[in-house]
């Protein structure tokens, strides 16, 4: 982790001018493509949902802007930033699940597994205090959405960034997705989001070399 130098960074005008708005945050929603993704997932009986989990936390760790966090007059830059993701449990309620991020796609299903199984078991709301090195992660399996907005704490500033993504469909033999991202501009631009998605749509084009990993 370190602390940013505010007079020294390129981006400090930019930081100031958003950090005084009301409301800093934007949310950019987009389709991302899983023709090749799921297909090969159900060839090999693998789970969607974990590596899309994957997917959208290797491609965040890989922005280094979705890795900066603001606390008070500060902004940190985390090394590595790790997801908190509900999970639905049998009666229909939800709970939040922490696990550690690692590039090691092995590890990281595993973890990911064992933490949905004690989500389940005992759901909580609830967070590590005093950490903001989290990636705040939902989806949404049953819609199929074109926008979406989450709520957020606005004093302090929240900025944790928030992904959510949909019910996928196939439409002319394209499989595609729909995946939101919620930042705070303060921190990140729209340039950063797009890279974002790139990042993440070269990685949904290569499942095995994805699962070499």
């Amino acid at each position: 982790m370190n602390i940013i130098d505010i007079e020294k960074w390129p981006r400090r005008d930019i930081f100031r001018f958003y950090g005084n708005m009301d409301y800093p945050q934007y949310n950019i929603c987009a389709d991302v493509d899983l023709s090749i993704l799921i297909p090969y997932l159900q060839s090999q009986r693998l789970s969607v949902f974990k590596t899309v989990l994957y997917v959208v936390c290797r491609a965040a760790n890989s922005v280094v802007e979705l890795r900066h966090r603001m606390r008070g007059d500060q902004v940190i830059e985390h090394d590595t930033v790790n997801p908190s993701f509900t999970v639905l449990t049998d009666d229909k309620r939800f709970g939040f699940c922490a696990v550690e991020y690692t590039e090691k796609m092995g590890v990281f299903l595993e973890r990911v597994g064992e933490g949905i199984a004690a989500a389940k078991t005992h759901p909580v709301l609830t967070d590590e205090p005093g950490r903001d090195d989290y990636l705040f992660i939902s989806s949404l399996p049953w819609i199929r959405f074109t926008s979406i907005s989450h709520p957020i704490h606005m004093h302090p500033a929240d900025s944790v960034p928030r992904i959510t993504w949909g019910k996928h469909q196939t439409e002319n033999g394209k499989i595609s997705m729909p995946l939101s991202i919620q930042v705070h501009h303060a921190l990140v631009d729209g340039y950063h989001v797009g890279q974002y998605f790139n990042l993440m749509q070269e990685m949904f084009d290569q499942p095995e070399q994805l699962f070499s990993t």
